[in-house]
């Protein structure tokens, strides 16, 4: 059926063996019934047809760039339900995942700076133009969450793009991994919808947040009744606590980095406990309006 598709847009290939890479210019599909894959020019498809197309194959996703034999079983393990690497069954492996956001992403000169921060030993795959991973095995580990910043901060003034990356855990080597790796995926994939305020990215920053926006809307109402409502009041009062949370309840530190007075910040902490009733001296207050805070923040600040 690809076959006779294939006519009717100028430029398609139509190839009979999965390719091992090609052109990101082009949409491929898969038809499982005739194992065949066909390349289209995206410029030749409107949003409408491409829809229409994907009702009846597979859109697939196949790299641009020439893959190493061994980056090339990790791309078909992690992303395409192939087969596990063959590596020494007592390492273990992080996965750090990168999104590239801006036109004109040359991947070729981007892998190749990436390259230059980390080992020579670690595989770099693409998932598409914009988005990538780096697989370090643990003795190649070298990179602190600080130096992943500075990284991103000198690929931005370099190449004129904004990246994030999402910092994985490290997993002993075994067929979990892609399960383990496809989790942190949809991890990545919600603080990139959700959270715009880092670029870079764990578990221990993402999962609050991830939680709390899956909480029952009734348990979100509670919150909001309680707490997030006088921040809805008073947007200032939520940026002055929330700094002060995430510096640990450290006043004098919170007052530096808000560009405010001492006497200020004290002011805005002793109007918020008088609306709310909540002391900000412990844990437990922490933890409770930091809640609160999340719930503000994905119901107002990255939505405007």
């Amino acid at each position: 059926m690809l076959k006779k598709i294939m006519p009717l847009y100028k430029n398609s290939i139509l190839y009979s063996e999965k390719p091992n890479h090609i052109s990101d210019k082009f949409y491929i599909l898969f038809d499982e019934s005739e194992r065949n894959w066909l390349a289209i020019p995206k410029i030749n498809l409107t949003e409408r047809e491409l829809n229409l197309l994907q009702m009846l194959y597979e859109l697939v996703n196949i790299p641009s760039m020439a893959l190493t034999s061994l980056s090339k079983k990790w791309y078909e393990f992690l992303l395409s339900n192939g087969s596990i690497p063959s590596q020494n069954s007592e390492s273990h492996f992080r996965f750090i995942q990168f999104h590239i956001k801006g036109h004109g992403v040359d991947q070729e000169e981007i892998e190749s700076a990436i390259k230059g921060f980390f080992s020579d030993e670690v595989q770099i795959i693409w998932e598409d133009i914009h988005s990538g991973i780096v697989i370090e095995e643990s003795r190649q580990l070298s990179l602190t969450e600080s130096e992943l910043t500075s990284i991103a901060d000198t690929l931005e003034s370099d190449f004129y793009v904004k990246v994030s990356f999402y910092i994985g855990k490290l997993y002993p080597f075994s067929s979990h991994l892609r399960t383990q790796f496809q989790q942190e995926k949809a991890y990545f994939e919600f603080a990139k919808k959700n959270l715009t305020t880092t670029n870079i990215m764990t578990f221990e920053k993402i999962f609050p947040a991830f939680v709390a926006f899956n909480l029952p809307e009734h348990i979100k109402d509670k919150v909001n009744i309680e707490l997030s409502n006088v921040f809805t009041e008073d947007p200032e009062l939520y940026l002055t606590i929330k700094v002060f949370l995430e510096n640990n309840l450290n006043a004098s530190l919170t007052a530096k980095k808000l560009y405010i007075h001492r006497n200020t910040l004290q002011y805005r902490l002793d109007k918020f406990i008088e609306k709310t009733g909540v002391q900000l001296k412990d844990f437990y207050g922490a933890f409770t309006v930091f809640l609160a805070c999340l719930l503000y923040e994905l119901d107002n600040v990255h939505k405007k």
